[in-house]
């Protein structure tokens, strides 16, 4: 049994620059699912339209996009409400990127950028920026530089959907994946990822820590051992 009483830092499977596209491609489209049937979207939805407001239109980045299903859902709700909505997606790895193009491919207005988010300078900036399943591949003193570009780079605010660091949540996701996954990458990194996922008190105090002044975050718990972070501007 893991200790869950902190942070896991052993790296992920994922995180390794040489793993081949094809395990990559299996490996988005199983998070896809994943996310799909566990809530992953519906939270992130949720993060949206809590800074959206009545707007009519919006420019959303996501950092760490991954294979883009976040932006493809986000793109669907904004469809059906009439929004006019432009997405930039935001991934270190190629091969994510390469991926995502292809997932995305219906989306009319949407921008893949291959950089490590940091590097990254705006013309103009998004108005809402956020991570899904991002920040538990950081330490916590990598999620604080996160939290501080979100804030500086998001004209309306920005938001975190990442995992909660539970035994139930940990023992869950290992059984599913070993009885129901065909990607190697899964099967060892979705329940590594819990636990690298955070508490509630480690959330209070990464942003306790952050030191910007007005900076008052709304942390939600979500099913299924979800944490909805926003911060509006």
């Amino acid at each position: 049994m893991p200790d869950f009483s902190k942070r896991s830092y052993q790296p992920e499977l994922l995180d390794d620059p040489s793993i081949p596209f094809e395990d990559i491609r299996l490996n988005m489209q199983e998070l896809e699912f994943i996310n799909t049937r566990l809530g992953g979207h519906a939270i992130t939805l949720e993060g949206v339209l809590s800074l959206m407001g009545n707007r009519k239109q919006i420019h959303i980045c996501e950092t760490g996009c991954g294979g883009g299903d976040n932006l493809k859902a986000i793109e669907k709700h904004c469809l059906k409400m009439g929004v006019d909505a432009h997405f930039t997606g935001i991934d270190i790895k190629d091969a994510c990127i390469r991926y995502a193009r292809q997932n995305t491919r219906n989306i009319r207005k949407i921008d893949f950028i291959t950089s490590d988010y940091r590097d990254i300078q705006f013309t103009e900036k998004p108005d809402i920026i956020f991570s899904s399943l991002f920040c538990h591949h950081f330490t916590d003193e990598q999620v604080k530089e996160i939290i501080e570009w979100n804030y500086r780079n998001a004209k309306l605010g920005f938001f975190i959907n990442d995992l909660h660091r539970h035994p139930l949540a940990w023992h869950s996701i290992r059984l599913l994946s070993k009885a129901f996954s065909k990607s190697y990458l899964v099967k060892n990194d979705a329940p590594l990822s819990v636990q690298r996922g955070f508490t509630r008190p480690d959330w209070q105090r990464i942003f306790d820590e952050v030191g910007i002044a007005g900076l008052n975050p709304n942390i939600r718990w979500k099913w299924a051992f979800r944490w909805l972070i926003t911060v509006s501007k």
